[in-house]
């Protein structure tokens, strides 16, 4: 009831002025992040995929032909798929009050930063482990831990880890896209085994500590749950945008050539398919377009033999490759939610993960648009429910999520409201690339500003160095809803299409071809690299060969810079085995057969030794070669003061002491030097262990000034968030810097790509710097 309706209660409301109250906003319930995470969790789920065999039947399963009047062969798809093991799952959590104990309407960026603020993002099948060891059994190590703890890292991303590929009649296939095409909730004996990954999670526990897991909530792989709806069984066709294809129009479908399921439409089949009234037709872009491989986002299947003995062939959906179709999260069945829902409780209730990555999750929606026009398949509504309904469901359980979704800033906004905790910061990412690349920070500081501006603020956000994705450059929020939409850079008025056009001429220019051949373009995506490739192409060094002893100084520089960049603002900081041992890109004649496909992204995959486990090897175990480290294992650097690891955790130890993970960005001002970038933050929360030189009761505000050129800078900073007689102190020297002046600005100078972490102190400070 309203205020005045209380103030004066002689007047009954109708029934109209109730329904024209706005609806009094709810706010959750007070519990610490700790309380969420583990006190309220289910009790551990006991999924049948413990007890399975590894991907093929046990021999006296396997009878008779792989075919779908076999009853053995459907049964056993059966037992194998993602979709009965989510009713299995279900029927464990149902009607149990362990499933309300938890707040979940609403994200919490600042709970998942403060649970987990710094993450290493490992990759399984370029990890180098102990002899004989596993991939899960390796990120248990103690020794490993206490070198992660020891520089800062407090949460640990596995990768995917689950069985992926697909199966060919009772056989396993292997993956199409790096373990992305999920097939299983049981854990890939590649990678170990479900009980290595329960001790991983009590070791990260140990050391304060906690393991994030993946799922992919936008396709599968074409394992058992993907046969048996070409087979027509149940609810599984329900799973998938798919769609049956009478026979007498086959003719409208290609042939399907010998050994391969199926065969990708070109565009004149999709656009006779569309006109007969099967498919949706083209999209808004195809992602991984490669003429004569994937021309379009359809593929038409051979024909398949269901259980009742028809014939049938179907067309189907893929955003991505060909072996990934895709889920269908708005059919009557709702089988498609009912998988990912169940691989994903299966994760947090019976693995122990504290959070989980969607990947690919802006793409869960795909609608029919005017004649004429591509399907609307990129910020769908749709994909905003699902969102929600993951993200609320993982929070009901006492875990976070955070989402891979390249598309607009207004996206990111929008699914954020209610989706997942957090998003992975495809909009800066390539403009600080681009910073270092040109040695101008003006891109830089637009999408900064974009970001603030449209409501997505750092702390929302994962900020990472290399994963083990491509430098994504495609610029979606430029190239698509705003590319008609004008921005100001380098003094001139550009539509956004044509801003996009001239920042990936840039990057392709100076960071691949002639200028690093070490690197590579990656179809219309982005660019194959490590981040140490990046510098080095940078910094102009023509071939790998050429970074000699004197070149990694110089690159380990610039790579801190970047890492200050990703640290020193608000959100999650991430990075990757790649990062920590500074790995070069593989020689191309080594990973020649994963290059065929046109995935050039395998240069920047090969294999690293964090612990110096086999200094000799030569492939990691699932057989990545293993490139060239600029910087050694973990405990060589760390008993080493200049190197990269031991300089990063002095970022990170200011980084935890000043609570920047969690404070405020309030200004991301335009600069003097061209090679200069300033973010000012305030609502720092310093911890009690003192910074020196710093007067934490003192700080006011905060600022991180970095400089991406390779030139030193004098300059002065200016913010209408400094006020005038502020003292300046860089935390991570100590020094006295000046105080600010009259016109809200200080004089600051750095040697080439050096940053500072400037603490701003009100009067009456008291450190050592201010006397």
């Amino acid at each position: 009831m309203s205020e005045e309706a209380v103030q004066e209660p002689e007047v009954e409301p109708t029934d109209q002025d109730l329904a024209d109250q706005e609806p009094t906003e709810h706010e959750p319930t007070e519990i610490t992040y700790s309380e969420q995470f583990y006190a309220a969790r289910p009790r551990g789920l006991r999924p049948r995929a413990r007890l399975r065999a590894q991907g093929s039947p046990a021999p006296a399963e396997r009878v008779g032909d792989p075919e779908g009047t076999n009853e053995a062969y459907v049964s056993w798809l059966v037992k194998e798929s993602m979709l009965e093991d989510a009713k299995q799952i279900a029927a464990q959590l149902s009607g149990q009050g362990s499933m309300w104990q938890n707040p979940f309407a609403r994200p919490d960026a600042v709970a998942a930063v403060t649970a987990a603020p710094v993450w290493f993002t490992a990759y399984p099948i370029s990890m180098v482990t102990p002899p004989g060891a596993s991939f899960l059994a390796t990120l248990a190590d103690e020794d490993l831990w206490e070198a992660f703890a020891r520089i800062g890292i407090r949460a640990l991303h596995t990768g995917p880890v689950k069985r992926a590929g697909g199966l060919s009649g009772w056989d396993p296939t292997p993956s199409v896209d790096g373990h992305f095409d999920r097939i299983s909730t049981h854990i890939d004996s590649a990678f170990g085994t479900e009980d290595e990954f329960r001790a991983m999670c009590e070791v990260a526990t140990s050391h304060g500590g906690t393991i994030l897991d993946d799922i992919v909530p936008g396709h599968t792989g074409k394992g058992p749950d993907f046969r048996l709806a070409e087979m027509n069984v149940g609810d599984y066709p329900g799973i998938y945008h798919m769609v049956q294809i009478p026979p007498e129009d086959w003719g409208l479908l290609p042939e399907v050539p010998a050994g391969r399921d199926s065969v990708n439409l070109d565009i004149a089949a999709e656009d006779a398919l569309e006109r007969a009234g099967y498919i949706i037709g083209k999209l808004q872009r195809v992602i991984f377009h490669a003429p004569g491989i994937k021309e379009t986002n359809w593929s038409a299947t051979a024909e398949v033999v269901g259980a009742d003995g028809v014939a049938r062939r179907w067309v189907y959906l893929h955003y991505f490759k060909e072996g990934q179709p895709s889920i269908n999260w708005l059919d009557p069945s709702f089988a498609g939610m009912r998988l990912v829902i169940g691989d994903a409780l299966h994760s947090l209730g019976d693995l122990g993960s504290g959070g989980l990555r969607l990947d690919a999750n802006g793409f869960l929606g795909v609608e029919k648009s005017v004649e004429g026009s591509p399907a609307w398949s990129e910020g769908h509504p749709l994909s905003e429910a699902a969102n929600q309904l993951i993200g609320s469901m993982v929070r009901k359980v006492g875990g976070f999520t955070f989402q891979e979704l390249n598309l607009t800033v207004d996206d990111i906004r929008i699914t954020g409201e209610a989706g997942a905790d957090l998003s992975y910061d495809f909009v800066n990412r390539p403009a600080y690339h681009h910073a270092l690349a040109t040695g101008n920070t003006e891109f830089l500081r637009l999408t900064l500003n974009i970001s603030l501006e449209s409501g997505v603020p750092p702390i929302s956000l994962v900020h990472a160095l290399q994963n083990h994705d491509e430098l994504t450059y495609e610029l979606v929020h430029f190239e698509t809803r705003h590319r008609d939409s004008t921005f100001t850079y380098q003094g001139v008025e550009v539509t956004g299409g044509a801003l996009a056009q001239h920042v990936r001429g840039e990057l392709v220019t100076l960071l691949t071809g002639p200028s690093a051949p070490y690197n590579s373009v990656f179809t219309t995506n982005g660019i194959a690299s490590t981040t140490a490739t990046i510098i080095a192409a940078a910094l102009g060094y023509q071939s790998l060969e050429a970074i000699d002893d004197a070149a990694v100084p110089r690159i380990r520089e610039a790579h801190l810079l970047l890492a200050m960049f990703n640290a020193f603002q608000p959100g999650v900081f991430a990075l990757s085995g790649w990062d920590l041992t500074g790995m070069l890109t593989v020689d191309r004649d080594l990973v020649g057969h994963l290059l065929a496909t046109g995935d050039t992204r395998w240069i920047h995959r090969g294999a690293y030794d964090l612990m110096g486990y086999q200094p000799e090897a030569t492939h990691s175990a699932s057989g990545m070669p293993r490139a060239r480290s600029l910087y050694g294992s973990l405990p060589e650097q760390l008993d080493d003061e200049e190197s990269f690891a031991r300089q990063l955790q002095r970022i990170l130890e200011l980084r935890e002491r000043s609570g920047i993970a969690t404070a405020t960005q309030v200004d991301v001002p335009p600069t003097s030097h061209p090679g200069l970038l300033v973010m000012v933050h305030d609502e720092l929360v310093w911890s009690v262990e003192a910074v020196d030189g710093v007067d934490a009761a003192a700080a006011e505000a905060q600022a991180t000034v970095l400089n991406f050129s390779g030139e030193s800078v004098d300059s002065r900073i200016t913010s209408t968030r400094l006020e005038p007689g502020w003292r300046a102190v860089d935390a991570l020297t100590g020094e006295l810097l000046g105080m600010v002046d009259d016109l809200r600005s200080l004089s600051v100078d750095l040697g080439p790509h050096q940053g500072r972490f400037v603490v701003f102190e009100g009067q009456g400070a008291t450190s050592p710097a201010a006397e």
